[in-house]
């Protein structure tokens, strides 16, 4: 889009169109009894909603180049959130409206009747049996609908803090029961509307009296102006043993269209500098020994190391460097997909925390089972994973970028209280 917007634009202009001109057939079937003055009012409804969104779209490209690089995602969540709304449960009443179509025209070739022949009775007036399948898929709409409204008016805002126990053998004695809090993808810059709501996400933060507080990466979505609202506020966040992050993929500002890589790398250490002025210490493929009472334990962190398309960054092995081989290590690691490749029986390292996968913000957890359809693409997407004696925690992220709601993956603030034992 960036590089073309006018061409997404119309393309997407198209799909949009393409799938409300088939949608609105099915509707029409179902408004058949319906008065002139009900089906007037339904028209005007329906389309006023690609309308909009397309007027919106167009807007949204010929202003492109002079919105500011930190509300680019605000005014795209605008329109991503009302295509989702809408289109998804367009989508689903398509699947059921296509069923009947193919129903009623092998009904056609199998009794050699006209297919619109199946939609009228002896008087002329559809024969309600035949839109079954429409009803069902109206119903069965509804439920993606309101659950994506949901997801954008309430379950993005609605903290959710999980608890852990860890048990390592040779967890150093003056290290047991240290609390640590992970937080991952605050994607900052989708929350410039709601400043609020990261008030709230402080509170809830520093509720938990972490003793180290553990940031693993994208903190921004591209640019570190998304954080200068939010700096006195962010300063507010507390740890007894010091606050510590590490660089996610959209830190480094890849996919925003800069003019040289001159600005590119300015913006990635004005980024670095905001979140040290905010008490963080940056562990840029580093390391740092934490200190509590006679004994320490080794905190490293990596610059984001992810599968092909997203960047390689990190270098474990200089991370690696300045620890001892038989302390207990924890590693910060945004992209949960380096602990299978570099770390997991590799290294003599104990915990490793990641982000990155947001749980697709979208998911499906009852007791003793979860589940999201990014667990198609990462094998650890959320959540403990344990392998012999290393253990890998992901969370899903405290933000959002895309879609802008979560449904069934609240937004989610991780402790975990380590234990010798």
């Amino acid at each position: 889009m960036r590089n073309n917007p006018f061409l997404f634009t119309l393309l997407f202009s198209l799909f949009i169109l393409a799938i409300d001109l088939y949608s609105y057939q099915g509707v029409k079937r179902l408004l058949a009894n319906s008065t002139r003055k009900v089906r007037k009012i339904v028209w005007s409804l329906f389309w006023m909603v690609p309308f909009l969104l397309i007027l919106g779209l167009i807007i949204f490209s010929l202003s492109y180049a002079v919105i500011p690089p930190s509300r680019v995602l605000t005014y795209f969540h605008f329109i991503s959130g009302t295509f989702i709304l809408f289109y998804v449960p367009k989508l689903v009443f398509i699947i059921f409206f296509l069923l009947e179509n193919i129903f009623l025209y092998t009904k056609s070739k199998l009794f050699r009747t006209r297919p619109q022949d199946e939609n009228l009775n002896s008087q002329g007036n559809p024969i309600s049996r035949t839109q079954f399948l429409s009803r069902v898929g109206i119903i069965m709409a509804g439920i993606p609908f309101l659950s994506i409204a949901y997801g954008i008016k309430w379950g993005r805002f609605n903290y959710t803090v999980r608890y852990h126990i860890l048990n390592f053998p040779h967890l150093p004695a003056s290290f047991e029961g240290i609390r640590l809090l992970q937080v991952s993808d605050f994607h900052i810059g989708s929350f410039l509307n709601s400043p609020k709501k990261v008030e709230q996400a402080v509170q809830v933060i520093n509720q938990q009296k972490a003793d180290l507080l553990l940031f693993t990466g994208d903190f921004v979505n591209n640019v570190s102006s998304e954080l200068d609202n939010f700096m006195a506020l962010l300063q507010k966040l507390t740890a007894t043993l010091g606050k510590f992050s590490i660089l996610g993929n959209h830190d480094y500002g890849d996919y925003y269209p800069w003019d040289s890589y001159a600005e590119r790398k300015q913006n990635l250490e004005r980024l670095i500098r905001i979140q040290e002025e905010m008490g963080f210490k940056m562990l840029l493929n580093d390391s740092v020994k934490i200190q509590r009472g006679e004994d320490e334990i080794d905190l490293i962190g990596v610059e984001n190391w992810g599968l092909p398309p997203f960047p390689q960054y990190g270098i474990l092995d200089k991370a690696l460097q300045n620890t001892q081989t038989d302390t207990f290590k924890i590693l910060l690691s945004h992209d949960p997909t380096h602990w299978d490749e570099q770390v997991l029986g590799k290294t003599a390292i104990d915990l490793t925390l990641s982000g990155h996968t947001h749980g697709a913000q979208f998911g499906i957890e009852i007791p003793g089972w979860r589940w999201s359809p990014v667990s198609i693409r990462y094998k650890r997407w959320g959540g403990l994973y344990r392998e012999g004696k290393q253990v890998l925690n992901v969370n899903t992220g405290i933000g959002f970028i895309g879609y802008p709601g979560r449904v069934g993956m609240p937004p989610e603030i991780t402790v975990i209280e380590l234990k010798k034992g």
